[in-house]
């Protein structure tokens, strides 16, 4: 009779013990190494087999610390230039509107300054002098005979004219104040026969920034006397000027305009560098002009007088400098000053 029990009981040992170990080996930690996965069979339908990236490497602390200060500090930059240029634009707003304002109440205070002095509108305003004058050689409205430049119309492009008073006899403290307050400005050509006596007048006029320029002593016809003789008309007056005034003129006009090679080597040897003549003259009642377009041209000379109710029916040089105003308003020139474009600073 043979015995088999110690054989079966060996064997399940050993079935047992080779089942036991692997999960022995993972329960309890030990370094036991899993196969690696062939990742290369993953599908669609086992997306947990497919591969995975690498994650990227974690930046050491002080270098996010960093990035996140910088980024910080931008930020604070760009806030404070958008403050700044939200400032700058409302002080440009700010200053606009009050420029827009000033503006308003200078026309408002000019119209109400015309229709004082029975204007129905403001006259135009003058541009800034030039930075340079006009170079004064052979053109239309400029000729030149013994060295002297003779103007009838100044050459520029600009819609401006210019108003000249000539003589002296009549000094008219409202034409004066007029002028002024209307900011018209005009050049005066005087004679020292009647200007004497006066000269207070004419220093007033300087003040306001009147030029006062040669018109000879005695306002004779130059082309009656010899040439001795047109010079002590003219330098004496030169003279004259600048003794009452202060200072010495620059420019001329010869009475009627009426003149020969000798009066302009005299008037250049007293230091006269330009002769004015013009194209209109202005009266009370109306502007005579030399051509028959019967219209104001860019740079042309007005000429009129220091005259009054005597001389002119009853009107006075307040009623001839409006109907200067209206007509150069009218045809849509300013009257600017003659010196600032043929005189001196």
């Amino acid at each position: 009779m043979q015995v088999r029990l110690p054989f079966r009981r060996t064997r399940a040992t050993l079935l047992t013990g080779a089942l036991l170990l692997p999960l022995l080996a993972t329960g309890a930690g030990c370094a036991a190494t899993t196969p690696p996965t062939d990742r290369s069979a993953a599908t669609p339908e086992h997306p947990a087999l497919a591969p995975q990236a690498a994650p990227a490497p974690a930046r050491p602390l002080h270098a996010a610390v960093g990035q996140a200060a910088a980024e910080e500090q931008s930020g604070t930059r760009l806030a404070a230039q958008r403050h700044t240029g939200e400032l700058q634009a409302a002080e440009a707003a700010r200053q606009a509107a009050e420029a827009a304002r000033q503006a308003a109440e200078a026309a408002r205070r000019a119209l109400e300054t015309a229709r004082h002095w029975g204007l129905a509108t403001a006259p135009l305003a003058a541009p800034a002098k030039p930075a340079e004058r006009p170079e004064l050689t052979p053109q239309p409205g400029v000729s030149v005979r013994s060295g002297l430049p003779l103007v009838y119309r100044v050459p520029t492009d600009r819609q401006v004219v210019f108003l000249t008073v000539d003589d002296g006899a009549v000094k008219d403290t409202e034409f004066s104040r007029m002028a002024q307050e209307l900011g018209v400005p005009f050049t005066a050509f005087v004679s020292g026969y009647l200007a004497r006596g006066g000269y207070d007048y004419f220093r007033a006029l300087q003040e306001q920034g009147v030029r006062v320029n040669n018109h000879t002593v005695n306002h004779k016809d130059l082309r009656r006397l010899d040439e001795a003789h047109q010079r002590r008309e003219i330098c004496d007056q030169q003279d004259e000027l600048e003794q009452e005034l202060g200072t010495r003129p620059v420019l001329f006009r010869p009475p009627y305009g009426e003149f020969t090679d000798a009066t302009l080597r005299a008037a250049a040897s007293c230091g006269i560098t330009a002769v004015a003549i013009w194209n209109e003259e202005a009266f009370p009642d109306r502007i005579e002009y030399r051509y028959a377009d019967q219209r104001l041209h860019p740079g042309d000379i007005i000429l009129t007088h220091f005259l009054g109710p005597a001389q002119w029916h009853g009107a006075t040089m307040a009623d001839m400098l409006r109907r200067v105003i209206r007509t150069a308003t009218d045809q849509g020139f300013a009257l600017a000053r003659l010196d600032d474009y043929l005189g001196r600073d």
